[in-house]
């Protein structure tokens, strides 16, 4: 996710932390400081930081129950509405994804009871209704809002947790694009109503919450109808044919003569039989120019881990292929392991828009 950096690395998955999130953290601090003066406000950010050491805890149950079913997580990215985990794919078993889908939860309701039973804090309605109160127990208010993330994750709004649960159920009567496109349709519905809510409360984080639940919902519809219709496509229909490679001795500039020359937007790396090294993304070689000029050499930018597939897969396994890669390209090869071409998201996106225009 562009604007983040990491901050750590748990259980496998990288953690990063949206540049946003530290705006949230200096608005709670201002709003604090004005209140009760630089004690508040540092208990304030303590607060806020305490509330997403518990999102960070609730994206890794959630890594730690996917990675049961041989499914990484590479990243977990913090944002001021919560946190994403970025798994390779959810499981397309419904036990699986129920799972899964409740792993999070199950660590909120564990960290609340550790502070009941651990520590004494004490959950009630009034650190229930007063979490932002800072004349409250810190510890009760953070056991609360463990109480309330466990019942907010588990509304039906998908991609949520209870959306997927939501999904997940579905799939056991329904086929699971179909299932998808129900759980999507409700969680946009929710998502209209949160967005409702925060209006007329003036609540803006609802809304952004609203935004977010609302092209979540979108984005995962369409990337399974997508998956769906890729089950019918060789992946000899959709890769890109006609193509520039560089070769392992070049250089940035000439990457640059290439990009100005042609309209890709990657370029593979192959040595002289053809086989792949790596490929070089736009974004590496600007970032490459900054860093090291024209004269740096393209193996030193170049993603090393571009995943490939063979000819004759369906396109099913190179859209797999690009969901667990960092990459944005997926190679193309032949029984010999020779480059003969390559599929990205782009070309992928319009050759479906294409098939869904002609009805095939």
């Amino acid at each position: 996710m562009q604007w983040s950096f990491p901050i750590a690395r748990i259980a496998g998955s990288e953690i990063r932390v949206h540049v946003t999130f530290f705006l949230l953290l200096a608005w709670i601090g201002i709003v604090q400081f004005r209140q009760g003066g630089q004690t508040a406000a540092l208990e304030g950010i303590a607060f806020v930081i305490s509330i997403f050491a518990c999102v960070v805890l609730h994206e890794l149950g959630h890594a730690v129950a996917a990675r049961r079913y041989g499914i990484k997580t590479p990243r977990i990215t913090l944002l001021p509405i919560g946190g994403v985990a970025e798994m390779e794919r959810m499981p397309e078993n419904p036990r699986h994804e129920i799972v899964v889908a409740v792993a999070g939860p199950l660590v909120n309701v564990l960290i609340a009871l550790v502070l009941v039973f651990g520590f004494g804090a004490v959950l009630s309605a009034d650190a229930m209704g007063a979490i932002e109160n800072p004349a409250q127990n810190f510890l009760n208010r953070v056991a609360a809002v463990n109480v309330i993330l466990v019942l907010f994750n588990l509304i039906p709004a998908f991609p949520m947790d209870g959306g997927r649960v939501l999904r997940a159920l579905l799939s056991t009567y329904y086929s699971r694009t179909r299932a998808t496109d129900i759980a999507a349709r409700i969680g946009q519905a929710l998502a209209f109503a949160f967005g409702f809510l925060g209006l007329v409360s003036g609540n803006v984080l609802l809304v952004f919450v609203a935004i977010f639940v609302y092209l979540a919902a979108s984005g995962e519809a369409m990337a399974v109808n997508l998956q769906d219709a890729a089950r019918s496509v060789d992946v000899r229909d959709a890769m890109i044919t006609e193509f520039e490679t560089l070769g392992p001795n070049a250089i940035l500039d000439d990457a640059v003569e290439l990009l100005l020359r042609t309209t890709q937007h990657e370029f593979p790396v192959v040595d002289g039989a053809d086989k792949v090294r790596g490929v070089l993304t736009r974004e590496a070689l600007v970032a490459g120019l900054q860093t090291g000029g024209r004269a740096m050499p393209v193996i030193e930018v170049m993603a090393k881990d571009m995943p490939l597939v063979g000819v004759n897969e369906g396109l099913e396994a190179a859209l797999k292929s690009l969901q667990g890669s960092s990459t944005s390209v997926v190679g193309v090869v032949d029984g010999s392991g020779k480059l003969i071409g390559y599929i990205n998201r782009e070309n992928v996106g319009e050759l479906m828009m294409v098939r869904a225009a002609i009805g095939s």
